[in-house]
């Protein structure tokens, strides 16, 4: 898998955890669902993401999208 794989699968894991938290103990996991959200949108204009910059230091192939 590339890094844009990898960030998506993630990305997806953690708000579909978060969702699940919310419904389970409390309604302030959707802040993290929240978090998630608005770190893919800035992702996709500015080309930053930290774990896309801890899985290049790691070996892992870029995709297109984090070159």
């Amino acid at each position: 898998m590339n890094i844009d794989r990898i960030v998506f699968a993630f990305a997806g894991l953690v708000i579909l955890l978060s969702l699940g938290l919310s419904q389970v103990h409390s309604v302030y996991w959707l802040w993290l669902t929240a978090f998630v959200g608005l770190n893919m949108f800035q992702a996709a204009f500015t080309g930053f993401c930290p774990l896309a910059m801890i899985l290049k230091a790691m070996g892992r192939k870029p995709g297109h999208a984090f070159n």
